[in-house]
């Protein structure tokens, strides 16, 4: 029988799934923009699955956008999760509606 253990984020780190993959993306005007083809450091959206004590600005559950690149991967019961410090985030979509930017996902 194997134990399992629940996995609490230490300090200011989260937990977060990258939503939008690694794959092949499609432009706005329908343009297949293939994985191999390099962009501009380029921002993702991911939600957020566990955060540390010292978390001040997401829950879990929050939409976050963040840059993929220079992140520590984790893989948990198949699942690839990115860790990282909560100043690494550089916005937040969520239904607390507090100092938004009046854009909507």
């Amino acid at each position: 029988m194997q134990d399992r253990l629940e996995i609490q984020m230490l300090h200011d780190r989260v937990m977060v799934r990258d939503t939008e993959g690694t794959g092949e993306r499609r432009s706005n005007a329908g343009i297949v923009i293939p994985a191999t083809a390099t962009v501009a450091r380029r921002l993702v959206w991911g939600e957020v699955f566990g955060i540390g004590h010292h978390v001040r600005t997401v829950t879990v559950g929050d939409r976050v956008l963040f840059a993929r690149d220079d992140q520590f991967e984790v893989e948990v019961q198949g699942t690839t999760y990115l860790v990282m410090r909560e100043r690494e985030l550089h916005a937040v979509a969520t239904e607390r509606t507090e100092h938004g930017t009046g854009l909507y996902l």
